[in-house]
């Protein structure tokens, strides 16, 4: 059986050797031996090359004959939702869209701030304002524990 600890020890030797700022956002190894290794950057996106050459890595420095293996080294994918600190810290700036384990609950505004206790959002809405005729634009900001999110994903738009 392939050990994640190995090819997490793989996959960051390669990473730190190109050092474009990725980071492991997730490894997993099925009973079948394939593995799967997600990244993500501090900044833009994930390049082809930078998965092949941390595949790479992995593949030349295991044993086909000691064990057969499937390998897939991919970016994390924006339809996922976050799973690691680095992934938040890299959004802050960005439309997230928080779903919240209470009721079901689902919130998207700009992610502001974020610490290992939590996060905070600004919301920007159209609301009337008592004394006034038209609506206004009212700015709110939510702040919530991570024990309070069920998982944030970063809104995709492609209006600009």
């Amino acid at each position: 059986m392939l050990k994640k600890k190995l090819i997490e020890e793989l996959a960051l030797e390669r990473i730190n050797e190109l050092d474009k700022g990725l980071f492991i956002v997730e490894i997993s190894i099925t009973g079948k031996n394939v593995i799967q290794v997600e990244l993500d950057t501090e900044e833009g996106h994930v390049a082809i090359n930078d998965c092949v050459s941390v595949s790479r890595n992995i593949e030349h420095n295991l044993d086909r004959e000691e064990q057969d293996f499937e390998l897939h080294v991919s970016s994390a994918g924006l339809d996922k939702p976050f799973r690691v600190m680095q992934q938040y810290v890299k959004n802050i700036g960005n439309e997230v869209k928080v779903h919240l384990k209470e009721k079901n609950k689902t919130i998207e505004g700009v992610l502001t701030f974020v610490d290992e206790n939590g996060l905070k959002l600004e919301t920007t809405t159209k609301e009337r304002v008592e004394g006034k005729k038209k609506k206004e634009i009212v700015v709110r900001e939510h702040q919530f524990t991570f024990d309070e999110i069920k998982e944030t994903k970063i809104v995709i738009s492609f209006k600009k």
